[in-house]
């Protein structure tokens, strides 16, 4: 299958990118073959790929950047996902978008599922859920995968930030108040190309098992990198004073996932020890 990877270089792009090219032929785009902001060059890269498959890896994922750059935030995560729906609705072209558990207001206390309304309260939040509802009203040739916390070997994320503030200052705080399920966006390539090969269509919950909050998740990325010695202190998120507010719990039902494919996700600690073993082999080897 000929496959359009737009995003291709950023932390889940490179990963979707190394699961698909073993069996399909990719192309991939990013923002400097592409500006997908523009309807008509969606429409010319549609065109001249002629593929059978368009994934969306492309967004504007700083939260709190989106609070001040709105008019950014709205372009690249809706104004854009409406461009690529219709450049492929008419040669029925199937497309694969991914969205977060920002679209939920987290004030719930059990796993969301597909079907729970949707009420974001943050920009970065209500971008996707617009660039989801234009997919959904222009297509139902497609598969919207929510994803949540997302970390990867490739781009910002928050593995790298809390080890680089523990190798550099010896001391962190982490919010102990937010709950959710980091995902590896290893893990997030290969449970989509699987929803791939069952022709799945729809929105689908996809995030590595179970949960915890931000400085659970901090206490185990000291623990795999070995810095015993770094304190590490739970705050309030309140006290961080940043500018998007954020769900307080935002875990995901993964539960129609799993019935279509079969498979479960593999819980978040056993996928982060996988990780960081991954990264740790290519730091010594030099790749």
């Amino acid at each position: 299958m000929k496959v359009l990877l737009l995003g291709h270089k950023g932390m889940l792009g490179n990963d979707l990118m190394a699961q698909f090219k073993y069996r399909h032929e990719v192309i991939g785009m990013d923002r400097e073959e592409i500006n997908i902001t523009s309807a008509s060059e969606c429409r010319r890269a549609v065109a001249d790929v002629q593929p059978q498959l368009v994934i969306n890896a492309a967004g504007f994922t700083n939260v709190d950047a989106c609070e001040t750059a709105k008019e950014e935030c709205f372009a690249v995560n809706a104004e854009a996902v409406k461009n690529i729906a219709e450049a492929c609705r008419d040669r029925n072209i199937t497309v694969i978008h991914y969205s977060t558990d920002y679209v939920f207001d987290g004030n719930g206390n059990r796993p969301y599922t597909e079907d729970d309304p949707c009420n974001p309260i943050n920009t970065y939040g209500a971008s996707k859920l617009t660039g989801e509802h234009h997919l959904r009203r222009l297509t139902d040739n497609f598969i919207l995968i929510r994803t949540a916390w997302l970390y990867g070997a490739k781009g910002k994320n928050f593995v790298q930030a809390i080890l680089e503030r523990a190798r550099s200052t010896g001391q962190l705080t982490v919010v102990n108040d937010q709950t959710g399920s980091p995902t590896c966006t290893r893990d997030l390539a290969a449970a989509t190309e699987l929803l791939v090969d069952k022709n799945a269509r729809g929105i689908f919950h996809v995030t590595n098992r179970g949960s915890c909050t931000w400085y659970d998740f901090a206490r185990k990325i000291l623990k795999e990198a070995r810095l015993d010695t770094v304190e590490i202190l739970p705050i309030k998120t309140g006290e961080l004073q940043r500018a998007a507010k954020r769900p307080a719990y935002s875990v995901m039902s993964a539960q129609k996932f799993v019935t279509l494919t079969g498979k479960t996700m593999q819980p978040w600690q056993l996928a982060f020890s996988d990780y960081f073993k991954f990264i740790s082999s290519r730091t010594c080897s030099g790749a």
